[in-house]
């Protein structure tokens, strides 16, 4: 399973499962880069197993 995350602006997500990392991800993308947006496939795609 998949629950780590480093944005290429150096931020680290992590979330308890799949489900929390998106979630994280998505809030960050929100706050900090709201131009962009990822699929929930994409993030996981890149995205690293604890």
């Amino acid at each position: 399973m998949k629950t780590e995350f480093m944005c290429p602006c150096g931020d680290d997500m992590a979330g308890a499962d799949e489900d929390e990392l998106v979630a994280a991800v998505k809030q960050h993308l929100a706050d900090k880069h709201p131009d962009r947006d990822y699929t929930r496939e994409e993030i996981l795609l890149y995205a690293d197993e604890a």
